[in-house]
Formats: structure tokens, sequence, C-alpha cells
């Protein structure tokens, strides 16, 4: 199953980065997401990545979305990420990468990699945006441009 524009995001359970298992039923129906899957920590595009989101964090915040990062790395990785670039954000571990295919996030790069796709949702789930793009620093402005168009 690959996510569409009008679709209602899945439901879905992993660890953050404190090891706690996130429900997103804690957040959907409350507020919009932006939830991004990105190939792997410490990377320099997916490094560069968090760092877009980190710094344009609050301009989401102050339109009452929530960002949430996910990737198929460890807990202690994701740790040590937020913790070296001060990701104020959720990161999500998907280690069997059963997320990724409940959205239907597909690979790139011939396959090697695993893609790099934002999904920007209502506050209901219902996906408004999909940005797929291995072209890292490209998504933060696109998601915040959908988050202003839902407010």
């Amino acid at each position: 199953m690959e996510l569409k524009v009008g679709d209602t995001i899945p439901n879905f359970r992993a660890k953050d980065t404190n090891g706690i298992d996130f429900d997103s039923a804690t957040v959907v129906g409350h507020k919009p997401l932006v939830i991004y899957f990105y190939p792997k920590d410490n990377t320099p595009g997916c490094t560069a990545q968090a760092c877009s989101f980190r710094d344009q964090y609050e301009d989401f915040k102050d339109l009452g979305a929530e960002v949430i990062g996910i990737s198929s790395d460890s807990v202690g990785s994701h740790q040590k990420f937020a913790k070296q670039f001060k990701l104020p954000f959720i990161l999500l571990s998907d280690s069997d990468k059963k997320i990724r295919k409940l959205f239907g996030v597909p690979t790139g790069m011939f396959g090697l990699l695993p893609g790099r796709v934002t999904y920007v949702t209502d506050k209901n789930g219902v996906v408004q945006m999909i940005f797929d793009s291995m072209l890292a620093t490209k998504h933060i402005p696109k998601a915040l441009a959908a988050i202003k168009k839902l407010v």
C-alpha cells in the first residue's frame, strides 16, 4: 500500500528517542503532523534535513503542528543524533521497517537506500501533501507551506 493525498495515515507505534512507546493515536485527531522518513542518522543529507527541521521547528509549533522523523536506526543511534544536533522533535525507531511499509515509502537510489519522503497531515490524520525527494533540505519549506495552508 502506498499512501496518497486524501488517505488517512495508518495507526502506528514505535520507540521514541527515549525508548518510550509512541502511539500515533496520541497526536492524530489533535494536531497537524509532519512525518518524514529519512535513510540514516549522521549522514550528510539526513543531518542537513534534521537540522533544517530543527531550525524551523518553532515555526511548525507556532502553527500547531508536530514534526516526527522516522528511520530504521536504533533508539541509541537516535539518542546520540538528537543530542549531538539538539533536535527538539520526535524521532522514532522503525528498525523492522513496518512503519515504512505501512506508509508505502519507496526506496531511493535504485532500491539501494531507504526513501526520503515527507507526509503532511491535517489534524485528523488525512494526508494533505507528500514530497518524495532525495534533496534533503527541500522538504522543510514544502512541509511548512503545506502546514500554513491548513491554518
